[in-house]
């Protein structure tokens, strides 16, 4: 078997199979990445370096080359090759990119950045002109603070359509904090229409949620109606409740003035206070009040005593037991979490009606919200920390 095989190899040893030497014309032709995308034009096939890498098409060509002379003289157009020509010596400039940062890759943020840094060097020197720069540290500290909120990265990226990093959030923050600088100083000088045009500019930047998040953490500002009516809205766990407060007002009594030199003895004066008792002893001086919860009354509502002493314990801290009316919507949460709720309401309608009250109700706690929750119940337990039952055997 062996043999046989070296016999079919034998030829193959003598006639070795070598591969041709390439030459510069057996080459292809080199063409520039700009004409990859356009059809091969005359200039091409007049070159003599791509009729010696093809010289059977060369030979063709020569030989079909009077033919086609002829052809193309018979069906020529001078105004054509007029146009051609022109065409060929004037040929269209290249269009200059939009940007001047278009190499860069994020040409709109490059853009933008460049935009905002003449707006603050343009703002710059127009407060150096009116003298207003630079401000000694007294004047710097006597201006007003005016706060910025600005877009979140995630924001201004998708408005750029950049993905905006870190750093580059913090250079176009940096440059409109100047920028806001600078708005301060010309709307204290009262340059408004420098002012205004560095307004107009970081209204762009500026979070549409700032109004929101300047008044977060602030109190409201409570007030009561025309008809003296307080409206204030208390929270505990899960519970909360909508007050409202009137207070209670003393009719007057108007009483018959007696002439007492007319009476002459005390048997008279006995006589006649027995008989108009009204006119002559002093009117109560303790209002009664009502506190509905629900339209139903408090004792009502609720069953358990210690409910009804934590929704009136802001009024007896204040003194105040029965002095206001007070209406109530409750809702959620259990009885202690409403009246939780209540209590939170009624110690803020106090202070609606007598500010005075501020500092007792704040040293007592009555006015902070009650943070505390229910804890969670957790897993393996019956409750948030109570056990199930375990025995030994």
């Amino acid at each position: 078997m062996q043999g046989l095989l070296r016999r079919s190899l034998a030829p193959l040893r003598r006639h070795v199979l070598y591969s041709p030497r390439r030459t510069l014309t057996d080459r292809p032709r080199f063409v520039p990445p700009a004409q990859l995308q356009r059809w091969p034009q005359e200039e091409d096939f007049e070159d003599p370096v791509y009729h010696e890498a093809d010289p059977e098409r060369a030979a063709e060509e020569s030989e079909s080359e009077p033919e086609d002379m002829e052809e193309s003289d018979s069906e020529a157009d001078p105004e054509q090759e007029a146009r051609e020509e022109r065409r060929k010596d004037h040929a269209p400039p290249k269009e200059p990119p939009s940007s001047p940062s278009f190499y860069s890759g994020r040409a709109a943020y490059y853009d933008q950045l460049a935009q905002i840094e003449s707006a603050v060097a343009h703002t710059r020197s127009a407060l150096k002109m009116l003298q207003l720069l630079p401000l000694p540290a007294f004047a710097r500290a006597a201006l007003p603070v005016r706060p910025a909120i600005w877009k979140s990265a995630e924001e201004m990226g998708g408005d750029l359509g950049v993905t905006m990093t870190s750093s580059r959030y913090r250079n176009m923050t940096r440059l409109l904090g100047q920028l806001n600088e600078y708005l301060i100083i010309a709307s204290a000088s009262n340059c408004d229409e420098l002012a205004s045009r560095t307004q107009n500019l970081l209204n762009i930047f500026e979070s549409s949620t700032k109004q929101a998040n300047l008044t977060r953490g602030r109190r409201k500002t409570l007030y009561t109606d025309q008809m003296g009516r307080s409206y204030t809205y208390g929270k505990r766990k899960t519970s909360t409740a909508r007050v409202w407060m009137v207070p209670v007002t003393i009719p007057e009594q108007e009483l018959e003035v007696v002439d007492l030199e007319k009476v002459e003895s005390i048997d008279e004066a006995a006589a006649l206070v027995a008989s108009q008792p009204d006119r002559f002893h002093e009117p109560q001086l303790v209002p009664k009040s009502a506190i509905l919860i629900n339209n139903i009354p408090i004792g009502e509502y609720f069953a358990v005593p210690a409910d009804r002493e934590r929704v009136v314990r802001p009024l007896k801290v204040a003194g105040l037991l029965s002095a206001y009316n007070i209406f109530s919507l409750v809702r959620g949460g259990g009885s202690t979490g409403q009246s939780g709720a209540l209590s939170h309401g009624i110690a803020k309608g106090l202070l609606v009606h007598n500010p005075d009250l501020g500092d007792l109700l704040r040293r007592t706690k009555l006015i902070r919200r009650d943070p505390r929750m229910v804890e969670r119940k957790k897993p393996g337990r019956a409750k948030a920390r109570k056990g199930y039952t375990w025995v030994k055997r």
